[in-house]
């Protein structure tokens, strides 16, 4: 059995002109101790090709369509293990009395290298359910058709981008983000251009 190690990473959120907003801690693992094979199977983070970006934005703009960028809070912790991964107790949280026991993960934590793939496992398996199909050429894009119009999704790594007719795309972005909320993705930002 391979035993991940864990570390603190400790960020002073800040405003401007210096003023500190919040202070953040995450516990994360240390990805670099985990064995292929052992410890995680495949590594994939989803990362939409400049190509395929260029060619939507283009598409886009001049079919007049509006853009809609939300950020997934906290996106790689909604990915659910399929791998069996045992983590050291955090630093400064050693139990006293079982100081040599290891924390068995069920869900995903920033630093595993498999993370990544599994909260674009999750997310697809959750959007392809409401009717997206993805694409051929770039695993990153998720598209719905309509009779009368298409709307465009693509993620990248934790920044989801969504695109489309303008029939559409005033309806789907509330109700996406609706569906983000009830499916448990908490949505951090919504950017909209038109």
């Amino acid at each position: 059995m391979n035993i991940v190690g864990s570390r603190w990473v400790c960020k002073i959120k800040g405003k401007p002109y210096g003023f500190v907003e919040r202070f953040k801690a995450r516990l994360i693992a240390q990805g670099y101790n985990q064995q292929e094979g052992i410890d995680f199977d495949k590594t994939f983070s989803p990362v939409v090709k400049a190509t395929t970006f260029r060619t939507i934005i283009s598409i886009t703009v001049s079919l007049k369509w509006s853009i809609c960028q939300l950020d997934v809070k906290n996106a790689f912790l909604y990915g659910v293990l399929s791998e069996e991964v045992h983590m050291a107790q955090p630093p400064e949280f050693v139990h006293p009395t079982y100081p040599h026991h290891v924390c068995k993960l069920h869900k995903e934590i920033y630093g595993l290298r498999q993370a990544p793939r599994a909260w674009f496992n999750r997310f697809s398996t959750e959007i392809m359910a409401a009717r997206f199909i993805g694409s051929k050429a770039d695993p990153s894009v998720l598209v719905l058709k309509f009779s009368k119009g298409t709307v465009i999704l693509f993620v990248d790594v934790d920044d989801i981008i969504l695109t489309g007719s303008s029939f559409f795309i005033g309806i789907c972005d509330w109700l996406f983000i609706f569906w983000l909320c009830h499916e448990g993705f908490g949505v951090l930002a919504l950017f909209s251009w038109h």
